[in-house]
This record gives structure tokens, sequence and C-alpha cells, in this order.
């Protein structure tokens, strides 16, 4: 199935915001590096003293110079452990608030994404940034960066001390450079793709899994489970199919980086050989030029086959971005104007297909403080009527004003305060009860709580828990029933306080046991307040100011509950289905 995957940030965008994270923690950046300088050098020592040795010892010298040599390789061990601590130490003091910052950025902007477009991106694709590819960069952070740097720190040091040897023994070693780049040209191309279809199809895993957890319910009841678990293995052997070709590939570049060493020991022995033969360098010279070539093995190595751990972390990373770099939400200039509920919604129509309209013309106005039940058979445009008055959906023709002022010109935010959308689908939050009930407004008093509570009739199954509002809910705490989890969210509405609530089924998860009290809780949250309820239960619409009646994308009839019975029209047919 094709979705709508959220941005992924391009090369330049993603160096460009890794650059600014890090430089707002630059001390500890300029101390890890420092540190990294001091273990190249410290690196330097071994092989350049062994090489003193081998000519000591050749030239009969004193012994008393292999010792001092001896110590000084010691020293250079102890300050390479010491840097090496401090290099990585450092390293992680700037990049771990950085990625903190990256999360934290990424997080803020996907909060405020659209959920339609959340919804076309799929639950699994912003999963996966967030889990999985934060993941990888966190690791990165702590085992392949360090590597990274101390491997090119290695290697520039390493070949100046062979060129400091002698600048023939230097050519030799850098004439496997080209025998590298071979190798490493071979690659690049190769694996780069494979990285990008492997986060991709992770993201199609993790989909997967998610809809076949959040749906079990439906699955098994519809004898379906067999069906979502052939899905996710599906899209499990496909990631696992893409991370094996990926393996390959490495396997064959190791092959030919393995080449690259033996060709270049080669040259710096042979060239050695001539050297020394002609009197024009010492054994200890050659000694300890191909102790800096051998010395290279592991950094060139690591160079070379971390760019697969490079590449995904990449590609995690230009995940990440992607979403970081969308357009932060406006700041708004001052409070909502919106001051009074009138509600307009004129000549709606939408379509999700073109040519397939949901909505057709659809003219409905709201006074302030009315509160007006939208009703109709499933499929009758409800909910999408209801998502375009919440300002979740733009309609493909028409517009919707609140308080006078039209939906699309007032501030996002100014939305978001004026009109409160409430739904079937409820998130207990994990904390206390009082942290998932102040969420819609942090400075309340205790009495305010109390009273939203009390209002949505929570307040004497609240009291009754062990620890009171402090009890801890939630996926690591003590479960709710569907019917109190939505009092919890009907008591945020009210600490929200918005000018227009729209309810879509808000009810619908009740059961008959708590379907009652949660349609009272509903009723006082909506009393002498501007509200649009898309009715689950006809109870609602019959406890409503004004009935709303839908069917196929139209309204058909409209008036209040005893009207609409005695005109024995569509709404009388469902009243009678629904009371019998």
């Amino acid at each position: 199935m094709s979705r709508n995957l959220l941005p992924i940030a391009s090369r330049g965008e993603t160096t460009r915001l890794a650059a600014t994270l890090l430089r707002a923690h630059r001390r500890p950046l300029i101390v890890s590096a420092v540190a990294f300088v001091v273990v190249g050098l410290a690196g330097l020592v071994a092989p350049w003293v062994l090489g003193q040795i081998v000519d000591t010892v050749s030239t009969g010298g004193e012994s008393s110079d292999i010792l001092r040599g001896t110590l000084l390789i010691v020293a250079a061990s102890i300050v390479a452990g010491i840097g090496t601590s401090l290099s990585v130490t450092y390293l992680a003091r700037a990049g771990e608030p950085a990625l903190a910052d990256l999360r934290e950025q990424a997080l803020d902007r996907a909060l405020h994404l659209d959920s339609i477009r959340l919804e076309e991106a799929g639950a699994g694709d912003l999963l996966s940034r967030m889990g999985d590819d934060v993941r990888s960069v966190a690791t990165s952070l702590t085992e392949i960066i360090p590597l990274l740097i101390g491997s090119l720190v290695a290697v520039v040091f390493t070949a100046g001390g062979l060129f400091a040897l002698d600048w023939r023994l230097g050519l030799a070693g850098l004439a496997s450079a080209p025998f590298y780049a071979m190798g490493l040209r071979w690659y690049l191309p190769r694996s780069g793709p494979y990285y990008r279809r492997e986060r991709i199809a992770e993201g199609e895993r993790a989909e997967a899994l998610v809809n076949g957890v959040q749906g079990a319910a439906t699955l098994r009841a519809l004898s379906r489970e067999q069906a979502q678990i052939d899905l996710i293995t599906h899209h499990s052997r496909h990631t696992m199919g893409i991370t094996l070709d990926v393996f390959r590939l490495l396997t064959r570049f190791g092959a030919r980086t393995n080449r690259s060493e033996l060709i270049g020991l080669l040259l710096v022995l042979g060239t050695g050989f001539f050297l020394v033969r002609d009197d024009l360098t010492t054994v200890g010279a050659v000694t300890a030029a191909a102790l800096y070539f051998h010395r290279l093995f592991n950094p060139i190595g690591a160079l070379l086959m971390i760019f697969d751990d490079v590449q995904s972390a990449g590609a995690s990373l230009a995940r990440l971005a992607g979403i970081a770099l969308l357009e932060p939400p406006p700041v708004p200039d001052g409070p909502s104007p919106v001051r009074h509920g009138t509600f307009e919604l004129t000549g709606i129509s939408h379509e999700y297909v073109a040519g397939r309209p949901v909505l057709s013309d659809v003219t409905l106005r709201i006074l302030d403080g009315e509160r007006v039940a939208l009703v109709g058979a499933t499929g009758a445009g409800k909910s999408t009527l209801g998502a375009v008055a919440a300002g979740l959906l733009v309609p493909t023709r028409g517009r919707v004003t609140v308080g006078g002022f039209p939906l699309d010109a007032l501030d996002p935010s100014h939305v978001r305060s004026s009109i409160a959308l409430i739904t079937q689908d409820v998130h207990v939050f994990s904390g206390t009860v009082r942290d998932n009930v102040d969420l819609a407004r942090p400075d309340a008093s205790d009495e305010e709580i109390r009273s939203a509570l009390a209002t949505v009739r929570a307040l004497s199954w609240v009291d009754a828990l062990s620890d009171g509002w402090s009890t801890v809910v939630g996926d690591h705490g003590h479960p709710l029933t569907p019917s109190q989890a939505q009092q919890l969210a009907l008591a945020r509405v009210l600490l929200h306080d918005p000018v227009v609530a729209v309810f879509d089924e808000a009810t619908a998860e009740a059961g008959s046991s708590g379907a009652r009290e949660l349609e009272e809780a509903a009723v006082a949250v909506t009393r002498g307040r501007t509200s649009l309820v898309v009715a689950h239960r006809l109870t609602q619409a019959q406890s409503a100011d004004r009935v709303v009646v839908m069917h196929e994308g139209r309204i058909v009839e409209e008036g209040t509950h005893d009207e609409l019975v005695e005109a024995g029209g569509r709404y009388a047919d469902l009243w009678s289905a629904w009371s019998t």
C-alpha cells in the first residue's frame, strides 16, 4: 500500500541542522577534539621508538637507551588511555544534549502536524523515526562517531609520521590509497540505496505491528489473526532480506579492503628493502614505517567498514531532521479574537477521492450556546462534517466561521483554543489522575480540578482509588475503563474551556452499563457551550436543542426531537428503530 510518508531531509539540510545543534554545545566538543589530537600524537610514539630500538640493537648501542624507549612507550600508552576516555566522555556531553534537542524539536513538529497528514503517513513511520532512528543515532554517538573521529586522526597523524621517517617510504604507503578508493567507490553507490529502503521497510513493519496490536480484538472477532500475522511476516522478511543483502555487500567490500592492505604493506617493505640496500635509510626506519603502515590497518579498515553504520545512522538522522525541519507552528500575536461561539458552516463540500463527494453543499448555523445533535446512518458524512467543523479537515469547497472569524484566517493555536474535538478514541497518559486532567491547564487549582471531576461524574471513583487523584494510571499504573478514560477527557475539556465543542461519538465506547452516566457528563460539559454532537446514541439527540439529520452527505431534516418525531420522516424512522 502506497503511503504519503513524512519528509526526509537532504544531506545538506541534515548537515546544517547537526552543525547548528552541536554549535550550542561547543565547549565539550572542543575538549573532545583536543583529546582526540592528543591520542593521535601519543599513538605515533611506539612505532617510532621501536624503530630506534631496532637501530640501537643492530649497532650495539647502550641498554639504557632501550630502557628509556620502553618507558617512553609506556608513558605514551597511559596518555593515550586518558585521552581516549576524555575524548569519548566529552563527545557524549556534546552529542547527547544535541540529540535530545533534535528529538524534542522533531516531537514538537510532529505534535503540531495536522492529524490527517499523520494518518496519511501512518503511525509506523512516525514511531520508527522516534524509536528506531533515535536509537540508531544515539548508538552512533557513543560507538560509531568516536571510532570514526579516532580513526581519521590516527590515519592523518600516522601518514604524517610515515613521511617524517622518509618521504619515499611515505609515497610507497600512499600508493595504496587508489586501491582503497576503488573499493570505496564500488561500495558507496551500491550501499546507500539499501539503507534508505531498509529504513522505509522498518517503518512499514512497525505499521503492521502497531495495527495488529491495536486492532487485536477486531482481528480475533473476524478470525483475521493469521492474515495480520502473514502481513507482519511479509514485512519482516522484506526487511530481513534487505539487511542480508547489505551484509553480503559488506563482506565483498571487506575483501577489497584486505587486498588494499596487502598491496600497501608489500610496497612499503619492498621500497624499504631497496633503500636499506643502497644505504639510503636504516633498518629501524623501515621497521618503524612497516609498523606505521600496519597501524593504519585498523583505522582505515574501521573507516571503510563503519561506512555501513555511518550511512545507517545518516539515514536515521535525515529522517529525524525531515520532521525537525518542518515549518514551526506560528506564534500567535495576542489572545484569540473569538469571543462568542456562533458557528457557521457554509456551502461545505468535500471529496476524499475526486468525483466521489462525501459532503455536498452543507450549510449549518449553530447559535452561541446552542447544542446541536448530528444524526444519520453510517456513511452519511457525520464524522467528516465534524472534522471540518473542528478544523482538522479542510473542505474541498465552502468555509467555516466561529465567532464571526473564518477558521482558515485564524492562527492554528487560536483554532485549538477556541474549538475542542472529543472523539471515542481517548488516550490515558502515563501519570497520575491529576496529571491527566490538568494537562489542559497546568495552573488549575485543586478546587477547579475537583469541580471538573465532579461535573463529569468522576469524583466518586477517583476518590475511591488507593491514592485518590495521585494514583498513577495508564499503561504502567491503575487500568481505567473506557468510560473512566472518557470522563477524564471530558474533565480536560472543562478546564480547557473552549468556545465550541465538537463531540464525535464521544460516548460510543462506554458500553450499556456506563452509557447513561457518561451521556450526563457530556451534557454537563456542553451546557451553555456551543456544541456540535455527532450522536451515536439517539438519547443524545433527544436532549439536544436541535437535531440535524444527514443522509448521503446532505442535511435532509432539521428541528427539535419532538418536531422530527412528529414529522414522521427519516429521523422518526431512526428513533423508532432505536427505541424498540
